[in-house]
């Protein structure tokens, strides 16, 4: 008996569903010029990078729990003297999300990590870039569940852009609301 593949639930409601709502909604005369999301990319600064160069590795660790795949240190490009940065000094870590990873994540995000934080009121729907990609700030990352809030020495923010192939910001708003995106109104 052959074993059933796994499909993620956002990928599945996007070819069932939200497909045909966008075909439907922007008059497109072929299917694949839907827009669809490309890929995930989570990053993470670490300042205080300047004064422990083990902090970026702990940050890698942690945001390689969240995304389900390993992240890399990312380096200075060039020196800052006001920051006591020097060039090729570790000072965040990264990880970009594509395919099923990619739909995990998504809906972990937004049915489980947004509604743990603190005074959230929503998404801001004017975090767009004029290229249908959106772009936005976390305070903390103890918000996603695979981090152990107990084992934590040291809250971090993080930025998570989420790529489509949406030409203009409206069709990027539309799909992403198909996700079940909170945007504030």
């Amino acid at each position: 008996m052959a074993e059933a593949s796994y499909e993620p639930r956002l990928k599945k409601q996007y070819n069932e569903v939200i497909r045909q709502t966008l075909l439907d909604q922007f008059k497109y005369q072929n299917s694949m010029l839907v827009p669809r999301i490309e890929k995930v990319v989570l990053n993470m600064g670490v300042g205080e990078a300047t004064a422990d160069s083990k902090k970026p590795a702990v940050a890698a660790a942690d945001l390689a729990l969240i995304a389900g795949q390993k992240a890399i240190i990312t380096y200075a490009r060039n020196s800052i003297a006001g920051f006591k940065v020097r060039e090729k000094m570790p000072i965040g870590a990264k990880v970009t999300l594509r395919k099923d990873r990619m739909y995990d994540f998504i809906d972990r995000l937004v049915t489980i990590a947004l509604p743990r934080v603190r005074d959230f009121r929503g998404l801001n729907p004017k975090s767009f870039d004029g290229r249908g990609n959106f772009a936005m700030g976390i305070k903390e990352h103890i918000i996603f569940p695979e981090i152990n809030y107990d084992q934590v020495d040291q809250i971090w923010g993080m930025d998570i852009i989420v790529c489509t192939t949406a030409r203009t910001d409206d069709e990027a708003r539309a799909l992403l609301t198909a996700f079940n995106f909170p945007f504030r109104q």
